[in-house]
C-alpha cells in the first residue's frame, strides 16, 4: 500500500536536532533545483538544502512554487507564512511528526492538576540548577523566578555599560517601542519563539497546551522559550547595543549564530521530552490510523468493519418500542 500523501518519504531525513534551526526569507521567489529550494531576487540566486532546514520562514512579497512547497514536505521541514520580521504566524505546514503519541501525552498532563504542577515545577527547576525548589509554592517560584531577570538586566548592563531602566515593549510588534536594548530583546525574543515553535511543531507536540503559560495559541512556545531567554537573548541584546547593532536583523541573524554554535536545537528537544516523558519512556512516532473503541482500547483503522455475513448490515436500525395505537380521531359511521 502506497504511503500517504503527507508522508514523509523512504529517503535519509535529517533529524530535527541536526537542522539548521530557521530561514528567514521576503521578497524572493522560491523554486526548487533537484534537492535544494532556490531562493531567488533581484541581487542573487541562492541555493539551500531542503532537508537541513528545520523551518522556512517566508516572509511578505514572496511566492513559492508547487514543486518547492512538494520538496520541502518530502524533506520533512516546516513552513511558515510569517509577517514582517517574522513577527506574526499567519500559517503553517506539516512537520516532521508522524504520530500523536506525545501531544496525546501533553494533554493528559496538562489537563491534570496534580501532573501539570509537577510540570511546571521541572521547568522552574531548569531555570534554577542545584536549589531546592520542592517546597516553594507556584506563587514563590513566580517570585524568584522575577527577582532572577531584574538581577540579570543588573548584571548585564554594568557588564556591558548599556543604560537600562526597565523592560518595555509593546505586544504583538517585536520591534516598536522602547530603547534600542528593549527593542533588541523583543526582536531576540520573537526570533527564539520561532525556533522554539518550529521545535515543537517538529516533535508533533501541541503549542497552545502550555503549563505555567496558559489561554494563548502560544502557551507552551513561551514555556519552551522562557527556559532560555537567560542564556541567550538577554545577554546577546545588551552585547549588540554596546556594539551599535541596533537593528532587527542583526538580533535575529545573531541569535542564529548563537543557537547553531551552542547546538540549543537538540537541547530543546530533550529538555520538551524530559519534561512530558520524565521517566524516559520512549512513545511511539508512528501514524497508527488507529479508531478509538473505548477506554484505552484502540482497533486498527483503514478496513472495513461491517460483518461480511451481514449484507444488509448497513440498513441496521435501533430497535424500538412496538407503536402504540394512533388516534385518528372520532370514529365516523356511515
Amino acid at each position: 500500500m502506497a504511503d500517504p500523501w503527507w508522508r514523509t518519504g523512504p529517503q535519509d531525513v535529517h533529524r530535527i536536532q541536526d537542522r539548521v534551526s530557521s530561514l528567514y526569507v521576503e521578497r524572493c521567489h522560491i523554486d526548487r533545483d533537484d534537492n535544494a529550494i532556490v531562493l531567488i531576487n533581484k541581487a542573487r540566486i541562492v541555493h539551500v538544502p531542503a532537508a537541513y532546514l528545520a523551518v522556512l520562514l517566508i516572509g511578505p512579497g514572496s511566492r513559492i512554487t508547487h514543486a518547492a512547497v512538494a520538496l520541502l514536505a518530502d524533506s520533512a521541514t516546516s513552513v511558515c507564512w510569517v509577517g514582517e520580521q517574522g513577527v506574526r504566524l499567519y500559517a503553517s505546514g506539516l512537520s516532521t511528526a508522524r504520530g500523536s503519541q506525545l501531544q496525546l501525552r501533553q494533554a493528559w498532563l496538562v489537563t491534570r492538576p496534580k501532573e501539570r504542577v509537577a510540570v511546571a515545577r521541572r521547568m522552574y527547576d531548569l531555570r534554577f540548577p542545584g536549589e531546592a525548589t520542592a517546597m516553594l509554592t507556584l506563587q514563590q517560584l513566580r517570585g524568584r523566578e522575577g527577582t532572577r531577570v531584574r538581577k540579570l538586566y543588573a548584571h548585564h548592563s554594568e557588564r556591558t555599560g548599556v543604560p537600562w531602566t526597565k523592560r518595555d515593549y509593546k505586544p504583538g510588534d517585536a520591534f516598536a517601542k522602547g530603547d534600542d536594548v528593549n527593542r533588541l530583546l523583543s526582536a531576540a525574543n520573537s526570533a527564539l519563539y520561532g525556533i522554539c515553535h518550529a521545535v515543537i511543531a517538529g516533535l508533533g507536540v501541541s503549542p497552545a497546551l502550555g503549563f505555567v503559560h496558559t489561554g494563548s495559541a502560544l502557551s507552551f512556545v513561551l514555556d519552551i522559550a522562557d527556559l532560555y531567554k537567560a542564556e541567550f537573548t538577554i545577554p546577546l541584546a545588551f552585547d549588540l547595543t554596546a556594539k551599535g547593532l541596533t537593528t532587527e536583523r542583526d538580533a535575529r541573524t545573531a541569535l542564529r549564530d548563537i543557537v547553531v554554535q551552542h547546538k540549543l536545537l537538540p537541547r530543546i528537544v530533550t529538555d520538551i521530552k524530559n519534561l512530558l516523558v520524565p521517566d524516559g519512556a520512549s512513545l511511539p512516532d508512528e501514524d497508527l490510523n488507529g479508531l478509538w473503541d473505548g477506554g484505552n482500547t484502540i482497533v486498527s483503522g483503514g478496513r472495513n468493519w461491517a460483518n461480511p455475513f451481514a449484507p444488509e448490515a448497513h440498513l441496521d436500525v435501533i430497535p424500538t418500542e412496538p407503536d402504540e395505537p394512533r388516534d385518528t380521531g372520532p370514529e365516523v359511521s356511515g
